[in-house]
């Protein structure tokens, strides 16, 4: 909201943010004024402080400044003048102080590297730049050093190192191949933060010759590589699973230190094998949302824009399935010295006061120190009206010789800042910016600005007057802004006229006239109505205007908020739009915009395109808008507000909606004011104060909504003292010493006059306080610190405008901030209710020791070890929470037989508490699981074995294991059941004296002290004797069930389905099912039920092409299928193919062609025996040497022999350049440029793009000479 100003006499200091002139970030005034005003130097532009140059191309060192009058340039290096007249290679550029050192024509960039300052100096002052420390970059040579061949069991871990040379800047690194592709990196292999790259384990596929190292360098643009290194991985069998070992960094801790705002790279990276995975975490804190991420597989924590808040130990976890190790790392975060306060430029008048304030910090803190034109101010001519006082310069009384420029410098061990902020003492009298006579338009009723832009020093006092020799402008009326701007909020036609504006100091007056014009509202007095139209009839919108005579309208009209369609059969005449021959796509909203220079309006209508009745039928319609609208009866609250309907289109009135607009501070938004019925015209409307009041009508039927009529004349009401206080007080604390006090603004037209502000006032509760008041501006939000942490306070706030305060103001009940609780509850007892359920107590803290708000108390319990196995495993702490007040909790899901640990903490809305001491409590035994398996192997005539493991959750001592077991005859009767007693310690057991070829239902369990645990079950038979002969069973001639078997299942396999056929023996009326699935596939077995008794089924569906397995089942015979086959379906076939070896015309073909071969052999063999022997050249290209062939560009096979020097390739071990060294004059971002039109190039990421080519052409075999491009592959590994 804009500050109102009243006019006075006083004289205020004229600072540089208030005048806005002479500052680089200052909105620049009149032209003509900046070249009169004399002004000290300021520098503009220059290089940065750390300027690492090409050392191939010239040295451009940027210094430019402005001033007035323009300032000359000098330059120190190494801290002594530079005098650039006596190098010939160093030149300064005209009016600038920027230097250029020619290196292009002969100069060396390492004799001009040093520290240079620049001096822009006028008759007003002297500013300076940064140190410009000026290094050129380097791209030294690889190492030359012999790498041997690494050779490395599989699954060890392996490093290798890529150790590249020492470039300024540092080169970007990465691995590739031979064939320039990107080394595929993992969580088992990845390159570290130092460039080497680290294997977890290695694997067999890591075996090859060619990992290169690259080291990009971006500043020259060149690229170098190391040699490649070899790495053969030989296998030994088993593979040894290792536990976590860290390769970087080493030892359990580290410390490391980074700057604030810079990016924090933590890295920690493991061998193991399984390959561990990496977690990261802070201790006694969280990783800071939205600026942690984890990079290379979560071996690296990245942490941006790191502050003093983030140090702290991090600490890495790797873990596979053998175990763990972690690595602390300690981060201390440093700061180079960075703003508080940074010195502003000062316009001052003579006589004057003003303060430069210069305030960084840093870590550790920085010293401030000041010059004065360059000059530590110590040394510098003393000036009477300056006096430092640590950071701060005050001056007092200053005079036109007291103009200077200040240096502040804030330093520290991390770095400096360097700002210099100009005292420019000014005696000007006033000036006035705005042109002369300018013409301001403006609609009644709508705000009128007229500018008064002015300078001068001192400050100049702005005064408006009506008219050359009017009074002076005063009131209510009109609102006086500082920058000399005089606001009529509501103009009208008697505000017409010429306004001045004077500007007077003690050095002068000014003054100049504006015209102010007040044109009348343009209107639509017709507006556009509602039509249904049937279709193919004819349809006209009327839009008739009535505007102010000076003023040129233009109308418009819209299909939908869109042009209208390219169509002639719409018709846009002066006043009305005609559409001709209707059709359904006209139907729509048609909208009249009306637009002058100063305002625009607009209307709309709906168009509904029906079909012609077949009777003549009564349309109804939405009324039409009242209009003759008349307010009478004004009052300060209230007025009378009267209307005449419109036609009502066969559907009576419901009721009348009256609008209003606030045109003093919701222009253009209009709201519901009240509803009356439809039989009452008339209305009187509450007002409330400082309202600029217009009222319109919308008539309701039961069709709908006619259009709003039009706008009734203006009311503006009496400014008063607000009716109403802000709703929604609140009082919370965001920090444990502040106290937030907010609240809901009044609406404009609520604030009942100019001027809205608020009294804001609080005080403690239960303490014998006065209340503590202020008032600010029309804002919503009041924070108080230092205050206690969570006391409770009372807090009201009241509004108030020019004309006085709303009501006392109801008081509600805030609190201050919040902080963490102080105590941990204390005498926390566990009472184990049984194996898996315990309760715990403890006693509440102090209510005061909470410090805010009680949300309740968390429980953290964890299993600390078994006490059946004694072993540890990885701590999961459980948190339960307890809301409220609560002193118990019950903790359920607890493992029997177990230790436990827990801790209790008391719970605010600022976070936890301290933890209480760690209870450790036990939980008794309990029935044990189910033996992890059952296995019944070595069946004889008479006798099992039987194999178990023990419960996976033994939950106690076991005491014993109990087998039950009986016969099943087959009828699938159980015969008499018997229960053996097996000691715990046993593990297997041979069960004697069975009856032979007879199943058995084995049913098994485990013991402990608290009793038996679920049983596991299984099934199976004893053979027959050797003879296949049953002998006979004891008891009355019973036959005893055959041995059953499943055996030569056979496939015959087609395109999508597969017969299955297989021999049984076994029991009679056995029902078979087929199991089938994808050949090495891990999905469960789909199951097919054969019917009948059938040793045959037919698989339908299949895949072709598709390899499957497949197995025969008997149901009701557990355990027994046959061995597994595998066969594949055969390849699909296109639909009606036809065999074209069976064609008749194909036949003859082939014949042709075998006659046609046959004839030319002959002919060959006639002319070879002629011919002679062949020439040398042929026979050495019959027995050409392998190794001096070239190879093919495209599959690498050898290619024709060659004799010409230019194309002998390179051999093995001769491929790569000894400098390794990608130069710029090759190419300046592609890696090489080989054969003809070949290019390659490298990503951002430092992985080579680009495909290789190579044209050959065809010519005579003259020599047999060739003309192929040399390989890809030795190209690169030759270039320099």
């Amino acid at each position: 909201m804009t500050k109102k100003m009243s006019m006075s006499t006083s004289k205020t200091s004229l600072v540089l943010f208030l005048c806005q002139i002479i500052s680089a970030l200052d909105v620049p005034l009149d032209s003509k004024l900046l070249e009169e005003l004399s002004q000290p130097p300021t520098i503009t532009q220059q290089s940065p402080k750390d300027y690492i140059v090409d050392p191939r191309e010239n040295i451009v060192i940027q210094c430019e400044a402005k001033g007035k009058p323009p300032p000359s340039f000098s330059w120190t290096r190494n801290g002594t003048h530079f005098d650039i007249d006596k190098d010939a290679q160093v030149t300064m550029k005209p009016n600038s102080g920027t230097l250029v050192i020619n290196i292009m024509n002969g100069g060396k960039a390492e004799a001009y590297e040093g520290v240079y300052q620049c001096t822009a100096r006028n008759e007003r002052g002297a500013a300076v730049s940064n140190n410009i420390v000026i290094r050129p970059s380097r791209s030294p040579l690889w190492t030359k050093e012999k790498l041997e061949p690494n050779h490395v069991r599989e699954g060890d871990s392996l490093v290798l190192h890529c150790r590249p040379p020492v470039g300024l800047p540092p080169p970007i690194i990465f691995w590739m191949d031979n064939a320039f592709q990107r080394l595929p990196q993992s969580e088992r292999v990845s390159q570290g933060l130092n460039g080497d790259l680290y294997f977890s384990n290695v694997q067999p596929e890591d075996t090859r010759e060619d990992y290169i190292c690259y080291a990009r360098f971006n500043h020259t643009q060149t690229i170098q590589q190391k040699q490649p290194i070899s790495v053969k991985v030989f296998s030994t069998k088993p593979v040894t699973e290792r536990q976590p070992v860290l390769l970087t960094p080493t030892g359990s801790a580290s410390t490391k230190v980074e700057l604030r705002g810079n990016v924090l790279l933590l890295e920690c990276i493991a061998a193991g094998l399984p390959t561990p995975v990496i977690r990261w975490i802070k201790e006694g804190g969280e990783l800071p949302a939205n600026r942690t991420f984890f990079e290379n597989f979560k071996k690296t924590l990245k942490i941006i824009d790191v502050s003093e808040a983030d140090s702290g130990n991090y600490k890495c976890i790797a873990r596979n399935a053998l175990g763990s190790v972690h690595h602390v790392i300690s981060v201390t975060v440093k700061a180079a010295p960075y703003w508080i306060t940074a010195p502003r430029n000062l316009v001052l008048s003579p006589g004057e006061d003003g303060t430069l304030i210069c305030r960084a910090n840093g870590s550790p803190k920085p010293s401030i120190s000041w010059l004065a034109n360059g000059v530590p101010i110590a040394i510098a001519p003393e000036d009477p009206s300056r006096k430092v006082d640590g950071d701060t310069i005050i001056f007092s009384h200053v005079q036109e010789r007291s103009s200077a420029v200040y240096q502040c410098n804030a330093s520290n061990e991390y770095g400096y800042l360097l700002a210099n902020a100009f005292v420019n003492v000014l005696a000007e009298p006033p000036r006035i910016l705005t042109p002369a006579n300018k013409l301001y338009q403006v609609i009644a009723d709508s705000p009128a600005l007229l500018d008064c832009a002015y300078f001068g020093s001192p400050k100049p006092e702005i005064e408006w007057f009506k008219g050359v020799k009017g009074s002076i402008l005063r009131g209510n009326e009109y609102v006086f802004h500082d920058n000399g701007t005089l606001e009529i909020p509501v103009a009208q036609k008697s505000n017409a006229g010429t306004y001045t504006c004077v500007a007077r100091n003690e050095l002068g007056k000014i003054q100049n006239e504006v015209q102010l014009e007040i044109k009348d509202p343009t209107m639509i007095i017709k507006q556009p109505e509602y039509k249904v139209i049937q279709r193919y009839g004819q349809v006209s919108f009327e839009c008739i205007i009535k505007h102010d005579s000076t003023l040129l309208p233009t109308v418009t009209w819209l299909k939908d908020n869109d042009e209208l369609p390219d169509d002639e059969r719409f018709l846009v005449g002066k006043d009305n739009l005609t559409i001709m021959n209707v059709t359904d796509k006209d139907d729509g909203t048609y909208t009249c915009i009306v637009n002058t220079t100063l305002d625009s309006v607009s209307a709309s209508a709906v168009l509904t395109v029906v079909a012609a009745p077949p009777t003549p039928a009564i349309i109804y319609a939405r009324p039409n808008p009242p209009f003759d609208l008349e307010l009478t009866g004004q009052l300060e609250r209230s007025i009378d507000l009267s209307w005449i309907p419109g036609d009502e289109n066969n559907s009576p009135i419901t009721s009348f909606v009256v609008e209003f607009e606030d045109a003093l501070h919701e222009p253009g938004v209009w709201r519901y004011q009240t509803e009356v019925p439809g039989t009452q015209t008339m209305a009187q409307l509450k007002l409330s104060p400082y309202v600029n009041y217009s009222f319109r009508v919308i008539a309701v039927n039961r069709i709908g909504r006619s259009q709003p009529s039009e706008p009734s004349e203006q009311y503006l009401t009496k400014s008063a003292s607000p009716d109403e206080n802000p709703a929604n007080v609140q009082g919370i604390g965001s920090e444990p010493d502040n106290l937030v006090i907010t609240w809901e603004p009044l609406k404009g037209f609520q604030s009942n006059g100019p001027g809205l502000q608020y009294k804001v006032s609080w005080r403690q509760k239960d303490v014998d306080d006065e209340w503590t008041s202020v008032i600010v501006a029309n804002v919503s939000k009041y924070i108080v610190s230092g205050t206690p942490t969570f006391v409770p306070y009372e807090v009201k706030v009241q509004a108030l405008n020019d004309l006085g305060y709303a009501p006392e103001p109801s008081e509600v009940i805030g609190h201050s901030g919040e902080d963490l609780p102080m105590v941990a509850p204390g005498n926390v007892q566990v009472h184990v209710i049984n194996s898996t359920l315990a309760k715990v107590h403890w006693d509440p803290v102090p209510l005061k020791s909470v410090r805010g708000h009680l949300q309740g108390y968390k429980v953290y319990y964890w299993k600390v070890q078994s006490l059946s196995r004694r072993s540890r495993r990885h701590i999961e702490k459980k948190i339960l929470t307890f809301r409220g007040n609560k002193t118990f909790g019950m903790l359920p899901g607890l493992e029997p037989y177990s230790s436990y640990k827990l801790n209790v903490r008391v719970v605010n809305g600022k976070g936890e508490g301290p933890a209480s001491p760690d209870k450790v409590f036990k939980t008794p035994e309990g029935v044990p699981s189910s033996p992890s398996f059952l296995k019944i192997t070595n069946p004889t005539l008479d006798s099992l074995t039987l194999e178990w493991g023990s419960p996976t959750h033994p939950n106690g001592v076991l005491t014993s294991y109990t087998l039950k077991f009986q016969p099943i005859n087959n009828t699938h009767e159980l015969g008499p059941l018997v229960e053996i007693r097996i000691p715990a310690n046993e593990s297997s057991l041979i069960l004697k004296n069975l009856n032979y070829s007879t199943r058995y239902k084995f049913y098994f369990n485990a013991q402990t002290s608290v009793g038996s645990g679920s049983q596991i079950t299984e099934e199976a038979v004893t053979i027959m004797d050797e003879a296949g002969i049953l002998r006979p069973a004891v008891g009355a001639g019973k036959v005893q069930p055959l041995y059953p078997r499943i055996r030569n299942v056979t496939t015959a396999a087609a395109e999508t389905y597969a017969n299955i056929s297989w021999e049984y023996e076994g029991p009679d009326h056995a029902n078979f099912y087929v199991e089938y699935g994808v050949a090495g596939s891990k999905e469960d077995w789909k199951k097919e039920i054969v019917n009948g008794s059938r040793s045959f089924f037919v698989l339908k569906g299949l895949t072709p092409g598709t390899a499957y397995k497949v197995r025969v089942g008997a149901e009701g015979l557990s355990g027994f299928r046959s061995s597994e086959d595998v066969f594949e379906t055969g390849p699909a076939m296109a639909s009606r193919q036809v065999d074209i070896a069976t064609q008749g015309w194909f036949i003859g073909l082939m014949c042709a062609v075998a006659l046609l071969i046959l004839i030319l052999l002959i002919v060959c063999f006639i002319r070879r025996n002629k011919g002679g022997k062949y020439p040398v050249k042929e026979k050495e290209d019959a027995h050409a040497d392998p190794e001096i062939q070239p190879m093919k560009e495209d599959d690498g096979t050898f290619g024709e022999y060659s004799d010409a020097e230019d194309h002998k390739p390179l051999k093995k071990g001769s491929r790569t350049p000894s400098d390794r060294t990608v130069k710029k004059e090759d190419s300046d971002d592609s890696l090489v440029d080989y054969g003809e039109g070949v290019n390659g190039q490298f990503n951002e990421d430092g992985s080579f793009i680009g495909q290789y080519s190579g044209k050959k052409e065809k010519e005579p075999a003259e020599g047999n000479e060739s003309s192929e491009a040399p390989s890809p592959v030795n190209a690169m590994n030759s270039f320099v």
